[in-house]
C-alpha cells in the first residue's frame, strides 16, 4: 500500500484581459477497487463564484467553473490524498484466448453491447490496415490475450522512442507510427487503435506515475507529469490495465484519475476563452508519496 500527495497545477498567462472563461476540469482521481482518493482539494485565482461538481458518462468525477471578472492569469491548483494498493502480476495472468475471447463478443450481445464504445472508432482513435498490421504479428488466435497485449506492449515500448517535442495531444496516430516516436498519450492512442482494430474493447486511462530519481539524485519537484496507459477489457475476467510507455503493468505508482475512449474524453482541463492572442500555458506536477 502506498500513500500520495498529488499537486497539478497549471497556469495560463494572457496577452491581454480575459474577459469571460468557462472551464471542465478532470482531476480528482477515482475511489475503486485498490485506490481511494481520502481528499480533493481545488484552488482557483481568480477565485469562481461557484464549482459545480458532477460525474460525467464514464463515472469520472468532474469540476466545473467559470469566471466573469476580466484577468490576464489563471492558476488552477489540484491537491490529492491518494491511497494506492498494488495488484501483483502474478495474480493477473487470464488463461482466456485471443479466438475465445472474439467468439464470446461475437456471440453474447448483452457484453458486446456493454463493451461497444471501447470497440468502436473515437474522436482521436482512428484505424487503417497499415496502423492495425503493426499488431497483427503480437496477436495469435491460441494465445491468451492478454499474454498477447503485453506483447504488444513491450513492441511499442522497443520499436518507438519517447520523444516529448515531437508531438501534442493532436498529432494523428499515422505521423507517430511513421516517426517510430511521440510520448504516453501517442502509444496508448496507437495501441488502442490497434487493439480495437483487431475487434477487443479498450479503453483510455489518465492518471499519474510516480517517477524516480536517478541513485543518489534528490528527487525536483514539478518533475512528474500527466500520465496515460490502457486497459483492456478481457472477458470472463474484466479490465487490465497496461502501461505500453513503460512496459509495465500498473502497480501502485499508477494514480488512475479518469477513463474514456481516448484522451478527448479525459483532459485534465478544457475551457472557453473570451479573449484575443496566443495564451501561455504552464502546467506542474508533483507525486509525492508518503508511505
Amino acid at each position: 500500500m502506498m500513500k500520495y500527495k498529488l499537486i497539478h497545477k497549471t497556469i495560463y498567462k494572457y496577452p491581454s484581459l480575459v474577459t469571460g472563461y468557462q472551464s471542465l476540469l478532470c482531476l480528482e482521481p477515482k475511489t475503486m477497487l485498490g485506490q481511494e482518493c481520502e481528499s480533493f482539494q481545488l484552488d482557483i485565482d481568480p477565485a469562481p463564484a461557484e464549482i459545480v461538481q458532477r460525474t460525467d458518462f464514464y463515472g469520472n468525477s468532474t469540476h466545473y467553473f467559470s469566471l466573469h471578472r476580466p484577468h490576464t492569469e489563471l492558476s488552477v491548483t489540484a491537491t490529492s490524498l491518494v491511497q494506492r494498493e498494488a495488484i501483483a502480476d502474478v495474480k493477473m495472468n487470464p488463461a482466456i484466448t485471443c479466438k475465445e475471447a472474439k467468439d464470446l463478443l461475437a456471440h453474447d450481445r448483452s457484453l458486446r453491447i456493454k463493451m461497444l464504445e471501447y470497440m468502436l472508432a473515437s474522436p482521436m482513435v482512428r484505424w487503417d490496415e497499415e496502423i492495425v498490421s503493426f499488431a497483427k504479428d503480437c496477436f495469435e488466435d491460441h494465445r491468451p490475450l492478454y499474454d498477447c497485449v503485453k506483447t504488444f506492449c513491450q513492441k511499442i515500448f522497443v520499436v518507438f522512442d519517447f520523444t516529448p517535442q515531437f508531438s501534442t495531444v493532436n498529432t494523428p496516430i499515422k505521423e507517430v507510427l511513421a516517426a517510430k516516436k511521440g510520448v504516453c498519450q501517442d502509444f496508448s492512442h496507437l495501441a488502442i487503435a490497434c487493439i480495437r482494430g483487431l475487434g477487443f474493447p479498450v479503453r483510455y486511462i489518465s492518471g499519474y506515475l510516480e517517477t524516480l530519481p536517478a541513485p543518489g539524485s534528490a528527487k525536483l519537484q514539478g518533475s512528474d507529469a500527466s500520465h496515460a496507459w490502457i486497459s483492456v477489457y478481457i472477458p470472463q475476467y474484466g479490465w487490465c490495465d497496461f502501461d505500453p510507455t513503460n512496459n509495465l503493468v500498473p502497480g501502485s505508482r499508477h494514480i488512475i484519475t479518469a477513463w474514456g475512449r481516448d484522451y478527448s474524453d479525459v483532459p485534465p482541463m478544457k475551457g472557453i476563452i473570451f479573449s484575443s492572442g496566443q495564451q501561455k500555458l504552464k502546467v506542474e506536477v508533483d507525486v509525492i508519496p508518503l508511505s
